[in-house]
């Protein structure tokens, strides 16, 4: 924490903010390029049940470098291990668009996931070298950047896959995450490591954190329904939209990014609300925005709800998505990546079952039956908040306002 401190005045300069958040957006980017292109992978594919969850493959890639990546950060170099994890997004985007098969193009969405875990590796970090009065706003800047990568990054490879083919937009991801190499390693200040705990030691510390923090607890089961409700929605709209009811391909799903672009600013105001107002009052709004967009894509079968419920559904997701951080983030400053670990695990492996599931229910009755999916996840967020707020479990390790 000393360190943290030392370095908060001088680490982060505009400069090394404006990378990180140039950084965050082209990691966590290589997520979602796959999702408005499933339409393309599955016709290359004729027939395979597997190609359909694809998305799923690499959110449970992102999950698996969230826990067993993520803690490394508070016990190395972190200004190496981000440079180092770039370079495994090089390598596995080139394997994704060299994938003969269903299941290599499984397990190479997998890898690359994984290493784009770099994004959550990015985050706290910033959140480290940010002082205490503008954390909120840091975090807000860092995401903005992050959502930026996301939403842009199926716009691109929509256009890309239905110009040049799904694989030509994995392999443009080889040179963008060589840029995150060299972005990283030009502005990145030396961090030393927060502690001295051994890898086998820190991730046994992770059960412990677990049990002590009934804040993580909550932050981290509110967004893991929230974030399947996101990726409910993201992964199966190629499909829907290239129903004969709209009959549009690739490029307009990826259009969908733009639209969406409402989440974007929705961060830096959901972090300084949250520094100005307390965290749980924009968790919960942001909660109830998401379950009112899935009631809207259900009830009405149109674009027009489509594009209000897109915008409806990235506010209230990223809103909640920052404050929810802001919450983790204040619990254990000499433990920041590994909280964040746990919390960003639950929450892709949430996003993971948001995407099965969503492939689940196309699969079994269409649209509808996606569509309750999403209100039942989204739901059941509100739900977990509703009920923290109301029972008072705001010990003093991070739930008070």
């Amino acid at each position: 924490m000393n360190a943290e401190r030392r370095m908060s005045p001088g680490g982060l300069t505009p400069v090394v903010l404006y990378a990180m958040t140039l950084a965050a957006g082209l990691a966590a980017a290589n997520v979602y390029y796959n999702q408005p292109m499933l339409g393309l992978i599955e016709a290359d594919f004729p027939g395979s049940v597997l190609a359909t969850y694809i998305p799923t493959a690499t959110q449970l890639g992102f999950a698996a470098g969230l826990f067993f990546l993520l803690p490394l950060g508070d016990i190395l170099n972190r200004r190496r291990l981000i440079i180092t994890q770039f370079a495994v997004i090089a390598v596995a985007s080139g394997l994704t668009a060299l994938s003969p098969t269903p299941l290599l193009l499984a397990l190479a969405s997998i890898l690359l996931g994984a290493g784009a875990a770099v994004a959550q590796q990015i985050v706290p970090y910033a959140a480290a070298l940010a002082s205490d009065a503008a954390r909120g706003r840091t975090i807000g800047v860092v995401m903005a950047g992050l959502l930026t990568g996301i939403l842009f990054s199926r716009t691109l490879s929509g256009f890309v896959g239905e110009l040049a083919g799904w694989r030509s937009m994995f392999w443009l991801g080889v040179p963008l995450a060589i840029i995150g190499v060299v972005s990283m390693a030009a502005t990145l200040p030396d961090h030393p490591p927060v502690s001295k705990m051994r890898y086998r030691a820190a991730l046994a510390s992770l059960a412990h954190y677990w049990r002590q923090h009934p804040a993580l607890r909550i932050a981290a089961f509110v967004q893991a329904g929230l974030f399947g409700a996101f990726t409910a929605f993201w992964s199966i709209l190629a499909l829907y939209l290239a129903t004969p009811q709209f009959g549009l391909g690739a490029d307009v799903a990826g259009l969908f990014g733009i639209v969406g672009v409402a989440g974007i600013l929705a961060a830096p105001l959901a972090g300084r609300l949250a520094d100005r107002r307390g965290p749980h009052l924009v968790v919960i709004v942001g909660a109830m925005l998401a379950l009112a967009a899935w009631l809207l894509f259900g009830l009405t079968a149109s674009l027009i709800a489509l594009v209000v419920g897109v915008v409806i559904l990235d506010l209230g997701i990223q809103g909640a998505l920052v404050s929810n951080q802001h919450i983790i983030y204040a619990l254990d400053p000499a433990a920041r990546s590994r909280i964040n670990t746990l919390f960003m695990t639950v929450m892709f492996l949430g996003g993971a079952l948001g995407s099965s599931l969503a492939a689940f229910a196309w699969g079994r009755g269409s649209w509808p039956m996606v569509s309750l999916t999403g209100i039942a996840l989204a739901g059941v967020a509100v739900l977990v908040k509703l009920h923290a707020l109301r029972s008072g479990r705001r010990s003093a390790s991070g739930l008070h306002e």
